[in-house]
């Protein structure tokens, strides 16, 4: 497939290969875009999104489902509108992962649910992180976990008991509307919005624009699947802009000053896809505009016949940049937007680990959990010590991180001292700093494999084993539990896909290795997926071992005088240098 111009991510620049999604090949068949073949629905899930897309559920949780128990929860509002409102029923413990492709979701699942907490751009007050930690503590056994997606997820969660929660988030300003199903999900926001030094501009009211004019809006509650925004206003590029749906990224313009580059198309699941630049200029009042014009073309031109199909970067490989540039601004906004240039290579790190000097004088701190797993408990230890240090303020990450705000210059070292003491480190190695997880099969109905255990388990001991060796930057060591990458294994340095896997001769859960992805940053110009290689498959208990293995002949074989990183040389060694 050719590519044009304006759909290389940064001008002159080469899409990595396998970097675009494939539109769905001729058909006689319609694919369910709205616009073209009208809104007859084609499946099953697109039939029950027309009788009701969800919003209403919500009701028949507070009023009935709580009442009479799981038992009395309707089949289809169980599965599919539930989400709509950041619910999901989570594993039945005890199912290996071998079984997960061949039983029913009702054989799969427990009588309890994931909850996952919507947090837009991060932001959080200690006031709220105290709510979540006495809702995890109550309600949820305790569990909280930092997503990749800057939101909190808790687990066994009982229907009896949503609508206390519920009236508990809504009272400090949290929601679950439209954490999760084929709605506009969370927004990723600059985790250091507002206070950073070196930041363009501050994204917040763009963020809360969107949130307050769309989230709950009827109109966009049946798109054709699952829609993922993300808004930056700092140089390091912190929100993985090129792997989602669409994505707005601060940038200066020679004439018209501080404004916003737009991307589209971007995702990664079992057919990754990067996102490509429309090479348009969106100032921060059309930002809001913009973006419901860009949802609104998923929504009516999106395919949703396929549901593997159903992403907007089937219709982006479809189309092309231009093509989508001029339906946006001919039949959703009315005007012409101007052209404008790509933001430059990131200069610093986008996790905003370690402490940092904000505009105001004061500091912000990034702390590192081991793969994002936190507890109530500690949230709450959590919030106890950024007050003991004068602040109210903090963010989730993109990362898996936790950035505190607003600390004064003499208390930062009291702080890290503290947050070391709850397990999250503001200086940790560069293992633990660049590796995430996703939910695994402790929860996840997807999932073959286990994940944050043994990916714990991996960088505690890699820790030790690494600790004589000079990394010459963090490993971005990403670990999910089955093909669809919500640990985004494609651009991680090294990528572990759950499977199980044959190993001398013995079928055992383990992983496919992806080596040398990763995103714009300051150590790599733009983003590129991590190859395979045929045969490379790991243990789930043997992490430590292979990471050990390639890190070590990367550091030998390395050109350090290029300052060569991990994925560069992954790109040039031989098969044999990474088994």
């Amino acid at each position: 497939m050719s590519i044009s111009e304006t759909d290389t991510p940064r001008s002159g620049a080469a899409r990595p290969e396998g970097a675009r999604a494939r539109p769905p090949r001729p058909s006689s068949r319609p694919n369910g875009q709205w616009k073209i073949d009208g809104s007859t629905p084609l499946n099953g899930n697109e039939e029950w999104k027309q009788v009701d897309n969800g919003l209403s559920v919500r009701e028949r949780i507070e009023n009935t489902y709580a009442k009479g128990g799981f038992a009395s929860i309707d089949p289809t509002d169980l599965h599919g509108r539930f989400r709509v409102w950041g619910l999901y029923t989570q594993r039945k413990p005890g199912i290996d992962g071998g079984r997960t492709a061949t039983l029913t979701p009702e054989e799969l699942e427990d009588e309890y649910f994931m909850l996952r907490v919507r947090i837009d751009g991060g932001q959080l007050t200690t006031e709220q992180l105290r709510v979540v930690a006495g809702i995890s503590t109550e309600f949820g056994r305790d569990t909280a976990d930092l997503t990749d997606r800057q939101n909190i997820q808790l687990h066994w969660i009982s229907v009896e008991d949503i609508p206390e929660i519920w009236r508990r988030l809504e009272a400090v300003g949290l929601q679950t509307t439209e954490a999760c199903g084929d709605v506009p999900r969370v927004i990723l926001g600059s985790p250091v919005a507002g206070i950073s030094a070196d930041e363009l501009i501050d994204p917040t009211p763009q963020i809360d624009e969107i949130t307050s004019r769309f989230i709950g809006d009827e109109s966009l509650a049946n798109l054709p699947r699952k829609f993922k925004s993300a808004i930056t206003g700092h140089p390091s590029q912190d929100v993985v802009h090129e792997i989602n749906d669409v994505a707005f990224v601060a940038v200066a313009h020679p004439e018209l000053g501080i404004g916003y580059d737009l991307w589209v198309g971007g995702g990664l699941s079992t057919t990754p896809a990067l996102a490509v630049r429309l090479g348009v200029f969106v100032s921060p009042e059309r930002v809001a505009d913009v973006w419901h014009g860009v949802t609104q073309i998923f929504r009516d031109y999106g395919y949703r016949r396929l549901r593997n199909k159903a992403r907007l970067k089937f219709l982006v490989a479809e189309w092309g940049a231009e093509k989508f540039r001029q339906v946006l601004q001919d039949e959703y906004l009315g005007y012409t937007l101007p052209d404008g240039p790509a933001a430059p290579k990131p200069k610093t790190a986008g996790d905003h680990v370690g402490v940092h000097k904000q505009k105001d004088g004061r500091f912000y701190v990034g702390a590192t959990p081991i793969v994002g797993r936190v507890s109530g408990p500690n949230l709450a230890k959590l919030a106890d010590l950024i007050e003991a240090h004068g602040s109210t303020r903090l963010r989730t990450t993109p990362h898996q991180k936790i950035v505190i705000l607003d600390i004064p210059e003499d208390r930062v070292e009291s702080l890290v001292a503290g947050l070391d003491e709850l397990g999250l480190q503001a200086r940790p190695s560069l293992i633990r700093r660049g590796t995430i997880a996703c939910t695994g099969i402790e929860f996840c109905k997807l999932a073959i494999v286990e994940t944050k255990a043994y990916a714990t388990a991996a960088v505690l001991d890699l820790e030790k084993r690494l600790e004589q060796f000079d990394l010459p930057h963090p490993i971005a060591l990403h670990v999910n539990g089955c093909p669809n990458s919500c640990a985004r294994i494609q651009t991680a340095d090294i990528g572990l896909k759950g499977q199980l896997v044959t190993i001398d001769g013995e079928q055992v859960p383990g992983y496919q290795v992806h080596l040398g992805g990763g995103l714009a940053s300051q150590d790599r110009d733009e983003a590129g997926l991590g190859r395979t290689v045929r045969g490379l498959k790991v243990a789930a208990d043997g992490i430590a071992d292979y990471v050990e293995r390639v890190v070590t002949r990367f550091l030998a074989d390395r050109d350090a005088a290029s300052d060569e990183t991990f994925a560069e040389w992954a790109h040039r060694a031989e098969e044999e240098q990474l088994q």
